[in-house]
């Protein structure tokens, strides 16, 4: 579809959703026709949107410019018609009836928080690129946590000043990687997955730490599996995530269950509001590398058969980078007033 063939649908889209609007008689009408023209992942704006990927990267620019003044335009005439239905309303209540001791509250609309629509997006890219979804235990042992991943006890991550120990051996996982080690002890390979969820650690609380936060990792597993499949696996999903012209980079770096390792930066190519497009600088998203032999031993597969390579990342840097946040925090202090912005 044409830049052209896209704005005609969204100029039309406008006068049909402002001609619903200004026939809406009353709020819960108003409501549902919000959601049907401005909603982030059924509205049909958003849907028209969906053929962005078509264009060329000239011709975008203009249909995000239209996108963002017909969505404006139909924000603005269903909080007009809002107030106009609250007015009525209200005028036809006696004296006696109105409280006016204090303002009304509106409606609650409840969204997706903003580090867990990141989780979903990452899992969906990962899902299509044949990925499955794995789940294991918050509260593991030593064993899985870190002896299983080529980790001694006696490193420093080890250390009760870095790891929640709840009894003895029992821990807070401080990483999802226990949950690769219980999938290879579980299934034989080829192994594909990706691995959510919670994770502990003794961080300061501060702009980019939390003591619990959302980690993703991915393994895969097989034979023959080389770094080329790291690369061009990890390429994909970021010109996936953030958009086709994304730059990627591998970094040299170290994990004790991975060898070689790196740290993987990013570098996007954002449009600014005036129509120009610029450069990001780079930034690292996640740190990934082929499996150590000694962790494929550990969970009894054949290291001179089997290769793999494995990727984690903080879902919330991710978040971060998406809505232009600077401080961590926020996601987590439950301001509904920061957090609203994002239920769409």
């Amino acid at each position: 579809m044409s830049d052209l063939n896209l704005i005609k649908a969204l100029r039309d889209l406008e006068r049909e959703a402002l001609a619903a609007i200004s026939n809406t008689s009353a709020l819960t009408e108003l409501e549902s026709l919000r959601v049907t023209y401005l909603g982030r992942s059924g509205g049909r704006i958003s849907g028209i949107l969906r053929g962005l990927g078509e264009l060329s990267p000239g011709e975008r620019p203009t249909v995000g410019q239209e996108a963002n003044r017909v969505k404006t335009v139909v924000k603005g005439a269903i909080e007009e018609r809002g107030r106009e239905l609250t007015a009525h309303d209200s005028e036809g209540m006696s004296k006696e009836q109105r409280d006016i001791t204090l303002p009304a509250r509106g409606p609650w609309r409840g969204g997706m928080h903003p580090v867990t629509e990141a989780v979903n997006e990452i899992w969906k890219i990962f899902r299509n690129l044949g990925f499955a979804r794995v789940r294991g235990p918050e509260a593991d042992t030593e064993w899985y946590n870190f002896e299983a991943l080529n980790t001694p006890l006696d490193h420093p991550a080890a250390d009760e000043q870095d790891t929640l120990y709840l009894v003895e051996s029992v821990l807070l996982r401080s990483h999802t990687s226990p949950v690769q080690v219980r999938t290879m002890e579980a299934h034989d390979p080829p192994i594909r997955v990706i691995a959510p969820g919670w994770v502990y650690r003794r961080d300061t609380y501060d702009a980019t730490h939390t003591p619990a936060f959302l980690q993703v990792e991915g393994l895969v597993i097989d034979e023959g599996v080389t770094f080329v499949d790291l690369k061009a696996t990890l390429g994909e999903f970021a010109r996936r995530y953030w958009g086709p012209e994304t730059q990627v980079r591998f970094r040299p770096s170290f994990f004790p269950f991975t060898e070689p390792s790196v740290e993987v930066d990013v570098k996007q190519i954002v449009s600014l509001e005036d129509g120009t497009r610029q450069e990001t600088d780079w930034l690292e998203v996640m740190g990934a590398g082929m499996v150590d032999p000694a962790v494929l031993e550990n969970v009894g597969y054949d290291a001179e058969r089997y290769t793999g390579w494995a990727f984690g990342m903080g879902p919330g840097r991710l978040a971060m980078m998406r809505h232009g946040v600077g401080d961590l925090r926020r996601f987590f202090e439950n301001d509904v007033r920061f957090l609203g912005q994002f239920a769409q």
